[in-house]
């Protein structure tokens, strides 16, 4: 009885890794990332819950971290001029109201074939860390 209750347990919790480890390969494969492909313009324009400084804050620290060659930067405008790939983008960020924003990353030639993995990565380090509230350390 012991024994059937053992094989009943890993039998189950066998067919639950290996379904979940099918679901979560599906929409992330790294081939998908990196092989240039059409890309949607949905895809490359995004609205943040975050004031227009903060994004633009965000955007360089994500280009820096996704070790894009930043070649211009210009604060005023709320651009950043990146090259990725052999591919140059541009990164802007637009005021929606006083609480959201907009980051649009667009190649600069206006050819949408690319990897996606440049605009989604770049997303991803926005997402991961923008929307973590600041706190202030308090004093030792």
């Amino acid at each position: 009885m012991e024994r059937a209750v053992k094989f009943l347990i890993t039998f189950m919790l066998v067919c639950l890794f290996t379904t979940v480890r099918a679901f979560a390969e599906e929409d992330l494969l790294l081939s998908n990332l990196i092989t240039p492909q059409n890309v949607n313009f949905n895809i490359c324009t995004r609205t943040y819950i975050l004031p227009q400084d903060k994004l633009f804050y965000m955007a360089i620290a994500s280009a820096n971290a996704n070790n894009f060659d930043v070649e211009e930067i210009q604060s005023k405008t709320g651009y950043i001029l990146f090259t990725a790939v052999n591919k140059q983008y541009l990164a802007s960020v637009v005021k929606v109201d006083d609480k959201h924003s907009m980051l649009k990353i667009t190649p600069t030639n206006n050819n949408y074939f690319f990897p996606p993995g440049v605009v989604l990565n770049f997303f991803r380090y926005i997402d991961l860390y923008g929307a973590t509230p600041l706190v202030t350390v308090p004093k030792v």
